[in-house]
This record gives structure tokens, C-alpha cells and sequence, in this order.
């Protein structure tokens, strides 16, 4: 009786283990935290590691180098702006309100202080590191493109919308969306902006992006 007690205490007082998944999440997000203070040059694995409250061992077993880790946290970020505007979350919306969750969800992306703080980044470092700069090219930029421009063949293909050159249209989108502030926020000249704004100005480009394009009669 005594021992089996003493081994349900035991079972009991042992820690539950960790998936390797939770654990990516983990480093995923201290690995964030330290490229935005430190930079990509700045930041240490064994930092990351000690942020994570994992031991390094563990994060190498994981994740097998820093460029590895940087696509990770780009990754990360662009997945959630994907699955906000996957056709599943865009059904039963007509087309300007449709549009302007596509641009509200790019907005709330690009211009949050972490993906600032990421540019900044990039731009700062990418002479030093052309691998960053390749990497976030190729896994924020070309897939927000790429899934915008697909948003708007669709539509256009559906007969709702007239445009020649998708890319150029998107890329026009894009900038109208979140030129002007991410630049003064980058600057410094302005705050973040708040989840109303964004929707404010997501509505008004919406509108003016359909006048240009809008099939009508």
C-alpha cells in the first residue's frame, strides 16, 4: 500500500512533458522578443534558449541554426494573417466588406509594433545578412502578395471585377493599405495604430480600390 502510494506521488509531482511542438512555440516566441531588441546579429541562441526556459541542447535539437529560427518567427506571423483571410473566414461576405477584411487583416499585421520592429530589422541588417533579407522576401512578402492577388483573380474571374495586371493591382492595394503610416511609424513621427483606425482605413480603400475596378450594369 505504502508503495504504491509513494508512486502516485511521484507521477504526481513529476512535471507534464512538453511537446516538441509547445516547445517550438515557445522558442518561436522568445526567439521574436530577442530579434526585436537585439537585432539579428545581436541575438544569441543561448539567449533564446534561456528566454524559452529550455536548456540549449534542447534548442538545437529543435531548431539547427539562427537563419533556421529567423524564417520561423517570419513564418509565424504570416500564418496567422493567412488563416485570417482563408476563403473559409471571407464566405458569405460581399465584395467591399470582403476587401476591407483582407486589408484590415494586412494592416493589423504590418503595421503592429513587432513586424515594424521586424523591417527595421531587415532593412538595418540585410547588407550584413542578405539571407534575412532573402528569407523575408520569400516568406512575408511573396505569400501576402500571393494570397491577395489570388483573392482578386477570383473576384475577377467571377465576373465582379476588371483588372489587366493582377500583380500591379495588388502591389497598389498593398501601398494604398499601409504605405504612409508604416512609414511614419518607422520614423517615429506616429503611434501604432488602434484596431479602429485600421478598420476605418481598410473600408476607405476598399471603396476607392472597387471604384477603379467595380463591374457595374
Amino acid at each position: 500500500m505504502r508503495e504504491n502510494h509513494t508512486s502516485l506521488a511521484r507521477r504526481r509531482g513529476r512535471p507534464p512533458l512538453r511537446s516538441d511542438a509547445a516547445t517550438l512555440a515557445l522558442i518561436v516566441e522568445a526567439a521574436a522578443g530577442q530579434f526585436q531588441t537585439k537585432g539579428y546579429a545581436g541575438t544569441a541562441m543561448g539567449e533564446v534558449a534561456q528566454r524559452a526556459g529550455i536548456s540549449t541542447k534542447t534548442l538545437y535539437r529543435l531548431v539547427p541554426a539562427k537563419d533556421v529560427l529567423f524564417n520561423m518567427v517570419v513564418e509565424a506571423r504570416i500564418g496567422g494573417f493567412l488563416l485570417d483571410i482563408d476563403e473559409s473566414a471571407l464566405a458569405g461576405l460581399a465584395l467591399e466588406p470582403a476587401l476591407a477584411r483582407i486589408l484590415a487583416a494586412y494592416g493589423t499585421l504590418t503595421l503592429a509594433a513587432d513586424t515594424v520592429a521586424m523591417n527595421r530589422l531587415v532593412l538595418g541588417e540585410c547588407d550584413r545578412f542578405p539571407e534575412i533579407g532573402a528569407s523575408f522576401y520569400q516568406r512575408a512578402i511573396r505569400p501576402t502578395q500571393a494570397a491577395m492577388s489570388g483573392w482578386l483573380g477570383r473576384q475577377r474571374d467571377a465576373g465582379l471585377i476588371r483588372l489587366a495586371d493582377l500583380d500591379l493591382a495588388t502591389g497598389m492595394l498593398r501601398g494604398m493599405m499601409i504605405y504612409e503610416p508604416q512609414r511614419a511609424i518607422m520614423l517615429g513621427l506616429r503611434p501604432v495604430p488602434d484596431p479602429a483606425e485600421i478598420a476605418a482605413r481598410a473600408q476607405a480603400c476598399a471603396r476607392l480600390f472597387l471604384e477603379g475596378c467595380r463591374v457595374t450594369g
